[in-house]
């Protein structure tokens, strides 16, 4: 008797939205086999449900449900589809009560917002949307914040620069993780802490970077300093490193602004190239291998002439301005290069 009794109550917990799942797969697919298959797949459909519509009591006034690509994605490969990301679902603050507020005030005083404050306050929302994202596990693309502040992707584009240029920090976004798009900020970070002494695992804390990520970028800003010092052009560079010849140049500016002699020496390279190649043309350079050796050893010391004038107009030249301490880091860590 108790039994059957039993048997009627665990009959109510059988018609949730899981048994659901598991008799449409028995009777609509006709999938046959092992019932704990069946189980595991409807479990995970129902998982899936969950991520993708959470609970109503979990969001607050003016928050959105978003799909993004998840954080844990590493730099993508040639060819990757955007179906192939995997996907994370992120609650966004896209309106918080202090908008509400300001909006309020705005109306009260009757100038409303103007161009400045609108650009302000957009900024202010991206930068919010792109760190609850990255904090929830999830990197919003540009893409995606056009979509959400209803602005155009030229007009993020000017946000994003706006803010890297008044602020210490670098937004953790999708092409700024992953290393996407042609824009050098993340790169004009790293370096410029790397420059100022901080060793790597501060620089991924402080960047919102993997500490392989900083590394590689380490790696190859050292490498175009080095070619640039061995006097290699472009195209040189290009080659020998692997890079791309956008990216070589990114780095090569990011060398000469720290280290202005060697901007100097390239120009001094590529003058003499120049001129080589004028006097190629008029016949000029032609003679005994003695003429040629002496004309190249004429060469080598107006080069060595030029290199050390430059030196020393760059040691009294300004250093470009170093980035404020962020707070919670040791300052004696600056000078502790790994």
């Amino acid at each position: 008797m108790k039994k059957e009794q039993g048997s009627r109550y665990s009959s109510i917990a059988k018609r949730s939205f899981f048994y659901a799942i598991v008799r449409l797969l028995e009777t609509e697919y006709k999938i046959i086999g092992s019932k704990k298959v069946i189980l595991m797949i409807a479990e995970d459909i129902e998982r899936l449900h969950k991520e993708y519509y959470p609970d109503m009591e979990r969001r607050s006034l003016g928050e959105i449900v978003w799909q993004t690509t998840a954080a844990t994605e590493k730099k993508p490969h040639y060819g990757k589809k955007a179906e192939d990301y995997e996907v994370k679902t992120v609650i966004l603050p896209l309106v918080t009560k202090e908008d509400i507020e300001e909006k309020i005030k705005g109306s009260y005083d009757g100038r409303g917002l103007t161009n400045q404050k609108q650009m302000e306050r957009d900024i202010r929302v991206m930068a919010r949307l792109v760190k609850s994202a990255y904090e929830q596990g999830g990197l919003l693309s540009g893409a995606e914040i056009c979509c959400l502040l209803n602005r155009s992707l030229s007009v993020i584009g000017r946000y994003m620069r706006v803010y890297h240029e008044t602020h210490s920090d670098i937004l953790p976004t999708k092409g700024m993780i992953l290393d996407q798009g042609s824009k050098p900020t993340h790169k004009a970070s790293i370096v410029n802490l790397y420059e100022q002494g901080y060793p790597e695992v501060d620089i991924a804390r402080l960047t919102n970077h993997s500490i392989d990520a900083v590394s590689r970028y380490i790696k190859n800003y050292k490498n175009v300093k080095l070619l640039l010092e061995k006097s290699f052009n472009l195209m040189e560079m290009v080659r020998i490193s692997g890079m791309g010849r956008q990216t070589v140049i990114q780095y090569r500016e990011l060398v000469e602004l720290y280290h202005p002699e060697l901007k100097y020496l390239r120009a001094d390279n590529e003058n003499n190239s120049d001129e080589d190649k004028e006097h190629e043309s008029k016949g000029e350079i032609k003679g005994t291998d003695e003429d040629k050796s002496k004309n190249e050893d004429k060469r080598k010391l107006k080069r060595h002439n030029k290199k050390d004038a430059a030196k020393k107009d760059a040691a009294g030249a300004i250093e470009p301005p170093p980035m404020l301490t962020p707070v919670g880091v040791n300052p004696s860590f600056r000078n502790h290069r790994h």
